[in-house]
This record gives C-alpha cells, sequence and structure tokens, in this order.
C-alpha cells in the first residue's frame, strides 16, 4: 500500500500508454529536418502545448528540463542574470532545499529567509520588509508544501512582489495536477512525477515579461542533451488525466486526509501539523511525541504500507525536517502521507488500525513515559 505519493505517483494505464507511444513515434531526434523527426517534434509540440494550457501559459514561453529540480537551478539563476546590478534573493523559510540552495549559490550568500506562521504561511509583512530593499533581484515562495501540504497566499505574495518591482519564482512542483494552478506568478516549476508522469523531466513556464538570461553554454538550451519525447507525452497525458479528475477526486482524496487529520489528533502525543483548511487535498504529515522515525517507517513497511518522513534518521544529511522547525513542531518521529488517486478508503482504515499498536509499541520498547 503506498501512501508516499508527495513526489511521485504511481503511473496510470493512460499515462504508461502514451509512454510506450512516445517511444513508438518520437524515438527519433526532434531537432532534425527528416519525417521521423518531424513526427517526434508534433508530439514534443503537442505535449508542450497541452502542459501550458493546464498552467494558463504561453506554449512558447513553456521550457522542459531533464528534471524539476534542473529546472528550479536554471530559472532562478537566469532570472538573477537578467536583474543585472541586483545581488539579493528572498524566499520563504519553508521552501524545498533545491529552491534555497540555488538561490544561495547563484546570489553568493545572500539568501534572505523569510519566517512563516504556525501553519506554515509566508509572514506577508516580514516580505514586504525584505522587499524594500531595492538590491533584491527575486523572490521565491512555493505554491503548495510538499512536506507539510499547506497552500500559501500567493495572491498577497504576488502583491508584494509587485509592488516592489520584484520577479515572483513559485515552485508548483506539490500542487500542479491536484488544485488548480496558481495564477500569481512570473516564473514557475512544476514536477509532472508528483501528477502521475514520468520520472526525469521537470517543467518551466514564464510570463511574457519576465526577462532572463542563459547562464548555461550556448546551445544547450533549457535541458541540455534534449528532452525525452516519451516523458514530455507522458506526463502531458498524465496531467490531461487528472485535470479531468481534480474536483472528484481532490474532494475524495480531502475526505480520506480529513479523517486521517481526526484520528491522528486523537492520539496521545501526536501532532497534526499543517493548515488544516488551505491546503493540498492530498497531504497531512503528523509527529509523534517518543517516537523514532525510522523505527516507525520500518514498522510500517514491515506490515506492507510505505509513508514519507521528514525525520532526521531519513534524510541523507541526517538533520531533523527544516519545514517542521519553521513551524515550531516536532521535527522527530514524525509521518508524512501523500494520497494518490488509486487510494480507498479500506486502505486508509487499516493505516489508522495500525497506528495506534505500532505507537504504543515502538514507546514501551523505547521506555517513554505512559502517555495514556
Amino acid at each position: 500500500m503506498f501512501l508516499d505519493a508527495s513526489g511521485s505517483s504511481p503511473m496510470t494505464n493512460r499515462a504508461l500508454e502514451a509512454f510506450q507511444a512516445g517511444l513508438a513515434d518520437g524515438w527519433a531526434d526532434p531537432t532534425r529536418l527528416h519525417s521521423e523527426s518531424r513526427r517526434a517534434r508534433q508530439l514534443l509540440d503537442g505535449s508542450r502545448e497541452a502542459i501550458a494550457d493546464a498552467l494558463d501559459a504561453r506554449p512558447e514561453q513553456v521550457h522542459l528540463t531533464a528534471s524539476p529540480h534542473l529546472g528550479l537551478e536554471r530559472v532562478i539563476a537566469g532570472v538573477f542574470a537578467a536583474r543585472r546590478g541586483r545581488g539579493r534573493i528572498v524566499a520563504s523559510a519553508v521552501e524545498r532545499d533545491a529552491t534555497l540552495h540555488a538561490a544561495d549559490y547563484v546570489s553568493g550568500g545572500r539568501l534572505a529567509t523569510v519566517p512563516v506562521d504556525r501553519d506554515g504561511h509566508v509572514d506577508i509583512e516580514a516580505l514586504g520588509a525584505e522587499l524594500a530593499d531595492p538590491d533584491v533581484a527575486l523572490a521565491a515562495v512555493q505554491h503548495g508544501n510538499h512536506e507539510i501540504g499547506t497552500l500559501q497566499r500567493l495572491d498577497r505574495v504576488h502583491a508584494a512582489t509587485s509592488a516592489a518591482a520584484v520577479p515572483l519564482i513559485v515552485d508548483a512542483t506539490a500542487s500542479i495536477g491536484h488544485v488548480p494552478a496558481p495564477e500569481r506568478w512570473d516564473a514557475l516549476v512544476a514536477n509532472p512525477a508528483d501528477w502521475g508522469g514520468p520520472q526525469g523531466i521537470g517543467v518551466v513556464a514564464l510570463r511574457p515579461s519576465t526577462r532572463w538570461l542563459p547562464v548555461w553554454p550556448e546551445g544547450d538550451d533549457w535541458a541540455p542533451g534534449g528532452v525525452s519525447v516519451p516523458a514530455a507525452l507522458a506526463a502531458a497525458v498524465a496531467l490531461q488525466e487528472r485535470l479531468e479528475q481534480l474536483d472528484a477526486v481532490g474532494a475524495r482524496l480531502g475526505a480520506l486526509i480529513d479523517h486521517v487529520r481526526a484520528r491522528a489528533t486523537d492520539w496521545p502525543g501526536v501532532d497534526v501539523v499543517g493548515d488544516p483548511a488551505e491546503r493540498l487535498p492530498h497531504v497531512v504529515t503528523f509527529s509523534c511525541l517518543y517516537v523514532d522515525g525510522e523505527a516507525l517507517l520500518t514498522r510500517l513497511d514491515r506490515e506492507g504500507i510505505a509513508v514519507g518522513s521528514g525525520s532526521a534518521c531519513t534524510t541523507s544529511t541526517l538533520e531533523p525536517s527544516r519545514v517542521l522547525a519553521s513551524i515550531g513542531a516536532l521535527s522527530h518521529g514524525n509521518v508524512r502521507l501523500g494520497l494518490h488517486p488509486g487510494v480507498g478508503e479500506a486502505d486508509i482504515e487499516r493505516f489508522l488500525a495500525l497506528m495506534p499498536r505500532i505507537l504504543g509499541d515502538l514507546r514501551d520498547e523505547a521506555g517513554a513515559p505512559d502517555l495514556g
């Protein structure tokens, strides 16, 4: 039972069939002139147009990259380069590592992070204070947080960046395909794997008024070595499929997440985090006092249940979850659920039935105080 679809989701038969069609008809180099290449180019252009339509962007302003991580790096570097004479970057404290690392690198360490409230919303007054500095080149604020599910109030964020004439880069890698695409942004990055597309492709969209400069070798464009046509086709088909079911699936998964939040709140020593209303419909995270995160995930895995976590012991750096620390939440012993459309009520009920026993067993083994 896979409950960790926050960042990657199983591909449906329709998306897999599109990928196979791309392998059969889009194998040729789309930059060449013979008929096989023209066919591949048509598939690639059609995929880009479909994705652009979903984002309310112009096809010529949508770029496909080898990964969303690369997309974040290139759009931050490109927009920063175009803002000549300005050297600072402002970002929310809950941005993903790829955003913060890229921003810190291109600005030479001149990155300012804006605090968030207990639910993970950006402090608009603090953001405005940072934007008052004329040396700010760009701001980076995500749409939805992949760890706690909170949706940012981008209308207020964009109003602040627009008033300061600072371009806003929005990381929508956790939200596209789950909620309507945000309307307020100057540049946007999306992750097809998160909406049920394949790995190995990312999306960058720019508004026509957003200036950027290439900061990579001539001829590389946004995707060094070119874009996988089968991946692009499967990504477009998967997104179309998600959008066709957006309201129905969002309501169903949202109800399941509400049920998890309500039940988890009743468990002793458990803290459910993130905004309960302004959130992604498929994500929930809760932290468990006196429980080791790695042991918890391992015990669930033995039961055939895959979940995510931001605990220190499950990260390569062995550091606590920076996002949870930013909102003042317990950063160890946490569980993150990311539901995909194939998850049903019976799956959630089985998970909920197991959790109290597993938590009790782990606390007993650790000699933790009785929380009952």
